[in-house]
């Protein structure tokens, strides 16, 4: 199998962006990726577009095929991925196997979501939960935030675990956050402030949950063996896993653990020969802060039930033992759904190439993202490493 390098990123600011639309944002990450590269318009065989919410929010429905004639990189293959949340992840994953196939020699891949110009109260939050069980929840009006308060409630009573140490990760990713200019958000924000913030759904708060958000990112991949000739620090894309779970949440042995996660972050360190102890930075998908403290656990870095407590006591800070997301994460960096699961794998980019400013992690060679899809139903690790 070929071997599969990332040698150009794009990256929009993310936050409420009124001047731009959906396809605005994707060609200005798309192009930002291509100038990054190196390349040109003629070097591409396919293209992957991930954007959950298209065709809701936005009424468009062929954006791949229309990125693809307004960046001029016609006759390129285009392709639409869905996988809710994690659809960024998928778009990786499928530009990877395409290039370590032989099939594809240098991949595009583009995501994006256009959110923020929905004013209507819990249009967006019933958007996205469209990805829940449509008969066992959806109906009942389950939410993912109402998912995510469900988890919170569970973790602290099955390990006994204070809400200070999980909304401790929400005063880390902010104070992180405010060294990254394409954040959305770009404040520090107090822990007291942050216990004290309105309840979105009991036990979690305001400053739990992530922004919503506009924003693109997009990167270029091709065969290791050609990267040289485009980009001086290649960072190989080493482990790609992906897993699923009961759609039902209710039906999962164990609420606080992520099997999908467990089982797709394993096949990423087997396909990379790493462990969890070999990795320097992750990027994990903190749409609440209870997501960070699971998911740090059963990626491997923290027994069940002892990541909250590492959180609290600085274990994941820049500095710490292992540092997890040195972007601000989606709490603070943003999280605009299609966009998501590239902007991670792009900030990993920028910390192995020591271009991650002032919150960089020192001496990082490798790094994992965990891009969480459904409410943990359908998840993507990414690992990636120097070259």
């Amino acid at each position: 199998m070929n071997k599969v390098a990332i040698i150009g990123v794009g990256h929009t600011k993310f936050g409420k962006l009124e001047d731009k639309n959906l396809l605005d944002l994707l060609c200005d990450a798309s192009l930002q990726a291509i100038e990054n590269s190196n390349t040109n318009d003629k070097d591409f065989d396919a293209v992957y577009v991930s954007c959950m919410l298209a065709e809701t929010l936005n009424h468009m429905t062929g954006i791949a095929s229309a990125l693809v004639d307004r960046i001029g990189l016609i006759p390129a293959a285009a392709d639409h991925i869905k996988n809710g949340p994690a659809s960024g992840g998928s778009a990786i994953k499928n530009a990877f196997y395409a290039i370590t196939s032989g099939l594809c020699d240098m991949v595009l891949v583009a995501g994006a979501e256009k959110m923020t110009h929905i004013t209507t109260p819990g249009s967006i939050t019933s958007a996205i939960a469209t990805i829940t069980h449509h008969n066992a929840e959806r109906i009942h009006g389950i939410s993912l935030p109402s998912l995510g308060g469900l988890l919170t409630r569970s973790y602290m009573e099955k390990y006994n675990v204070p809400k200070e140490w999980i909304t401790s990760i929400a005063v880390k990713n902010h104070k992180n956050g405010m060294n990254n200019p394409n954040a959305h958000f770009q404040k520090e924000i107090t822990l007291e402030k942050a216990l004290n913030s309105p309840i979105i759904a009991d036990p979690l708060r305001l400053y739990d949950t992530c922004p919503v958000s506009d924003g693109g990112a997009a990167m270029v991949l091709c065969s290791a063996e050609m990267a040289k000739r485009f980009c001086d620090t290649p960072i190989l894309i080493t482990g790609v896993g992906q897993a699923t779970d009961t759609h039902i949440v209710y039906e999962r042995e164990d609420l606080t653990v992520l099997k999908a996660l467990q089982i797709c972050s394993k096949q990423a360190y087997n396909m990379a020969k790493k462990t969890p102890i070999d990795i320097d930075v992750a990027e994990l998908h903190d749409a609440f802060t209870i997501l960070e403290v699971v998911e740090s656990e059963d990626i491997g870095f923290f027994k069940k039930g002892e990541g909250a407590k590492a959180a609290f006591d600085g274990i994941t800070q820049i500095g710490g033992k292992i540092p997890i997301n040195p972007s601000g994460g989606l709490k603070a960096r943003g999280h605009p759904l299609g966009a998501t699961g590239i902007a991670q794998v792009i900030e990993l980019v920028w910390q192995l190439q020591n271009e991650a400013g002032k919150r960089q992690v020192q001496n990082a060679q490798t790094g994992i993202t965990c891009n969480f899809g459904g409410f943990g139903n359908n998840i993507v690790s990414i690992l990636v490493e120097r070259m």
